[in-house]
């Protein structure tokens, strides 16, 4: 039996506690804040989106980065094994789309509970107001150990074991504040350039903050710079004062984060957006005949209701070039192909993301290549794990940033040896 420190109580924290205590072993879990899961707490707009039930293979295919090092950690402790062990602590889940898991009662508390009333089963210390300044090793036999704990108020304490679950950059106000990207280079880990993932877009053309509050459902995007795709989805999207936003958006903005440095010259980084993803050009172009010729005695500004939201309507007569007095019975064939055109890649710049401020997640941390994927134990100090947001991996929404947290965090508890 060994006694473990785990620092961080969010998600990876509490699951790597759990999982430490049920192997026997004597886990005190520090936490800077007054309560556990702060930042589980808002996540999912306050609903917590625990997993995503989809297969194993849709899973890896939803991480964005480093998907191979979480082969033992997915396989370890999968969705399902996520779900029973929440509802078996008394939180009910259900699945709506895109195989999201939430709770019944749709309150991330209710998540929280589960999680804490595990914790008090297998006898977890918990420290809240308690917050970790400095990693303790020593040398031995040309190796690092790890030994213990320094804390605000200076106060030190020693230990077998420490798991490292101190999150990202994002949402700072939950105290993801980047302790552990300092814990992890003060021990001589390699922490790779951090940026904001799952995060709005800032749009260069001014006609989108005209579009503001607009939402819109089954639209398709393509992010591209100069002649390589970034990104390709499908989804729901919002129109913000500064671009975009929503779930579609936020996907792709991590593909953005991902491949902006590696950006060529002065290309430019575009977004063309579908509106009719279901129709193919040649059904669109029949389309617009149909709706042309029932208004064929009508200005092109007032022929448009039955095809976009009335806010989107200004919008698209201005960037056709079609003048909005022309009547729709004078609008040639060459016009008409380019309005369709139009419609089905609407183009838009894009000029960088938001702040962490507004970031889900972080992409990038500590270097994958310096911890044991088998374990999540540190190559370079023993008895240091890491698990969860801090590491070097993100993926997209859905509920598998939630899962990275949860099977990294519970491999790390579980691979303490007893003794």
């Amino acid at each position: 039996m060994s006694n473990v420190i785990v620092v961080g109580g969010g998600a990876a924290g509490m699951m790597a506690a759990i999982a430490a205590a049920k192997c026997g072993h004597n886990v005190t879990l520090l936490e800077k804040n007054e309560k556990l899961g702060k930042k589980l707490f808002i996540t999912g707009k306050g609903r917590c989106n625990v997993t995503n039930g989809a297969d194993m293979d849709v899973l890896f295919q939803n991480v964005c980065t480093n998907e191979k090092f979480l082969y033992s950690a997915f396989y370890s402790f999968d969705n399902t094994q996520v779900c029973d062990l929440i509802e078996q602590a008394g939180c009910p889940l259900k699945t709506e789309r895109g195989d999201r898991v939430f709770p019944v009662s749709d309150h991330s508390s209710d998540v929280i509970a589960a999680l804490q009333r595990e914790l008090h089963k297998y006898h977890v210390d918990i420290h809240l107001h308690t917050e970790v300044k400095k990693i303790l090793t020593k040398e031995s036999d040309g190796k690092s150990y790890f030994y213990g704990v320094e804390c605000a108020d200076h106060k030190k304490m020693t230990a077998d074991d420490c798991i490292i679950c101190t999150g990202g950059c994002s949402y700072a106000s939950t105290g993801s504040t980047g302790d552990g990207y300092r814990f992890a280079e003060e021990t001589g880990h390699n922490v790779t350039e951090r940026k904001p993932a799952l995060v709005p877009l800032v749009i260069r053309e001014s006609w989108c903050k005209a579009l503001m509050g607009l939402s819109l459902k089954n639209v398709e995007i393509r992010m591209q710079c100069g002649k390589k795709t970034w990104y390709e989805g499908f989804g729901e999207m919002l129109f913000t004062h500064f671009g975009v936003s929503g779930p579609l958006i936020l996907s792709a903005s991590s593909f953005y984060s991902k491949n902006i440095s590696k950006r060529k010259g002065d290309d430019e980084v575009k977004l063309f957006l579908d509106l009719k993803p279901a129709l193919t050009p040649e059904q669109l172009d029949k389309r617009l005949l149909r709706d042309f010729e029932e208004a064929k005695n009508k200005q092109f500004k007032n022929a448009l209701d039955h095809l976009f939201p009335a806010k989107l309507i200004p919008v698209m007569i201005e960037l056709s070039g079609i003048s909005p007095e022309k009547k729709v019975n004078e609008i040639g064939r060459e016009e008409r192909k380019a309005f369709g055109m139009l419609i089905k890649a609407l183009p838009m710049t894009v000029t960088g993301t938001r702040s962490f401020a507004e970031a889900i997640i972080t992409q990038g941390g500590i270097s994958v290549k310096d911890i044991n994927p088998s374990t999540m134990e540190s190559k370079l100090v023993k008895h240091l794990y890491f698990a969860g947001e801090v590491l070097d991996l993100d993926a997209m929404t859905g509920g598998f940033n939630l899962q990275i947290a949860w099977s990294t965090g519970h491999l790390a508890g579980d691979s303490i040896e007893v003794g």
